[in-house]
């Protein structure tokens, strides 16, 4: 036997053996620090009950709270029951939905105010690109432009065109924090997953022409379940109770 060869093989399988060792150490401590960092501006109550129901904060935690105020709006495009998906003739790579230059090269002259709507990862869906459209740097999480996809190409398109016609009395919008504390104790279900946190403007679109939207905070969990609440009182929006923050 070639002993020193031997020898070379034992330390290099050792030293890779480390290498190893060394790596998922890492990957845990990095992964409890990114825990630690996302659920940091919760209570110390709040987190216990999340750990003890298992419920993981996969995505930051937002520490902005600016004024916003309540939107007014009219809404342009056709009453919810009357509305059909517009075909693309040619349809477009679907590659551009991603790059908002080349999406409003590609079909800025066929879809009135594209500049105004932001791609929406969270809420897209298999075969279907959804866009918000834009206010003041935040979305109207109602009102959408949905492009239908397919074979990798962008076939069609339904649009909710509004007009912003005036803001109401700008207040401090409640932090996320606390927003997330409330449906911890309250709404979340034993092992769920939050995704996303997004502050927004939220407004159910009613067959009349004016509308108004909220401000809003959206959390969105890895089962597609999204919850709306009011940022201003605490309102669950997509529950009937009456609970408050």
């Amino acid at each position: 036997m070639d002993w020193s060869r031997a020898k070379s093989a034992l330390i290099f399988s050792f030293l890779m053996l480390n290498l190893l060792l060394g790596y998922q150490l890492w990957s845990e401590v990095r992964t409890e620090v990114n825990a630690n960092a996302n659920t940091a501006e919760l209570p110390a109550d709040k987190l216990q009950l999340m750990q003890q129901k298992k419920i993981t904060l996969s995505t930051n935690l937002p520490s902005e709270t600016p004024r916003m105020g309540d939107l007014t709006y009219l809404l342009q495009s056709d009453s919810m029951e009357n509305r059909k998906a517009a075909p693309i003739n040619p349809p477009v790579d679907s590659s551009v939905v991603f790059i908002s230059k080349q999406l409003t090269k590609s079909l800025g002259d066929l879809i009135p105010d594209l500049s105004e709507y932001a791609y929406d990862v969270h809420s897209s869906r298999d075969g279907v690109f959804v866009l918000q459209r834009m206010v003041n740097g935040r979305p109207m999480f109602q009102t959408k432009l949905e492009l239908y996809n397919s074979n990798l190409k962008i076939t069609a398109f339904l649009q909710d065109r509004v007009e912003i016609t005036g803001t109401g009395e700008e207040q401090q919008v409640l932090s996320a924090s606390k927003i997330v504390s409330s449906l911890i104790e309250s709404y979340l279900e034993n092992g769920v997953v939050i995704v996303d946190i997004q502050l927004g403007y939220y407004g159910q679109i009613f067959d009349s022409e004016v509308q108004v939207a909220t401000p809003a905070w959206r959390v969105m969990l890895d089962d597609s379940k999204v919850y709306y609440v009011d940022a201003i009182s605490g309102e669950v929006l997509t529950d009937n109770t009456e609970d408050k923050l």
